[in-house]
């Protein structure tokens, strides 16, 4: 593990740097800046191999029916989708309204958008499909209260640059495990706003194993609790990256009761998400470690 000083500078360099590509990215059009990136990927892929072995191994895991040749393939191109999403984001201060809705094909926001105008919170499930930064930033210029719970980085610099960022679409940042984290969340729902979840990723918190292409893996556990402890509405959001064309699918919303089971929410969100990869594997984080066992964290559904 890296000491503290190391991350420090390792985040000093990535905050440059990234200042950098941007500068650089924003005098582009945003077709040429996602060249730009998808070469910055290319180059990734090449470079960066420790993470390329860690992406082939867990595609391999989840296609176990696929050739070598098709997962190398799709690993590929996942870098270069990775390099154009961060152009992308890079790039992101320059859209209006003009340019989000010529790029953005949006599908159930209308049914979102009905729920917080008549004065209740809407709970979004997202996942690290497609630009998920771009989705964020496309539901703060609804001119909503739109808020997002994030996994504080060790990276202080990096938290800083991807709060600002957010911020100028009018997005909220929430620190997970922040003393005011809760009452921010709870505050959210009941002004009437939304509030975003990102739940495809194995992380240190309370979690449940749930079936991931046919794979047990630990997933929180806890936002879909406090969905059903709040009674919020309920929505999941996806995006995809087509044709030049940026896909964000919002599902019927609906509202939680007590009742609910939060495993069982759990597990739907998770089947959804699954079933968006399966449609784009190349869109997808697979250098993340998904699967990796975390049994000090894990718990049993009841």
């Amino acid at each position: 593990m890296a000491s503290p000083k190391l991350r420090a500078f390792r985040g000093r360099v990535i905050y440059g740097t990234l200042l950098l590509i941007g500068a650089v990215v924003r005098l582009l059009p945003l077709g040429a800046a996602r060249l730009l990136g998808r070469a910055l990927g290319h180059a990734a892929w090449h470079l960066v191999r420790g993470e390329r072995r860690k992406a082939l191994r867990n595609i391999a895991m989840a296609f176990p029916s696929w050739s070598a040749a098709q997962c190398r393939k799709t690993i590929h191109a996942m870098f270069q989708h990775h390099g154009a999403s961060l152009a992308e984001i890079l790039w992101m201060p320059k859209l209006d309204l003009a340019k989000r809705d010529a790029i953005n094909v949006v599908t159930g926001m209308d049914a979102v958008l009905k729920v917080i105008d008549n004065g209740d919170g809407v709970i979004c499930f997202t996942a690290h499909c497609g630009n998920w930064e771009w989705l964020c930033y496309s539901m703060g210029m609804y001119g909503r209260p739109v808020s997002v719970l994030q996994r504080e980085r060790d990276e202080q610099q990096m938290n800083q640059f991807i709060t600002e960022l957010r911020a100028k679409a009018g997005v909220r940042t929430i620190d997970r495990g922040s003393p005011a984290s809760a009452r921010e969340m709870i505050t959210v729902i009941r002004k009437g706003g939304m509030l975003a979840f990102v739940m495809d990723q194995n992380i240190r918190t309370e979690s449940v194993k749930i079936p991931f292409f046919g794979i047990p893996a630990p997933t929180p556990i806890g936002p879909t609790r406090f969905a059903i402890r709040s009674e919020a509405w309920v929505t999941i959001a996806l995006a995809e990256r087509r044709a030049g064309k940026q896909i964000l699918t919002f599902t019927e919303p609906f509202r939680c009761t007590r009742d609910d089971d939060p495993v069982a929410l759990t597990a739907n969100i998770t089947g959804a998400i699954e079933e968006h990869i399966r449609r784009v594997p190349e869109q997808w984080v697979w250098f993340h470690d998904r699967w990796r066992e975390r049994p000090k964290w894990d718990v049993t559904p009841q």
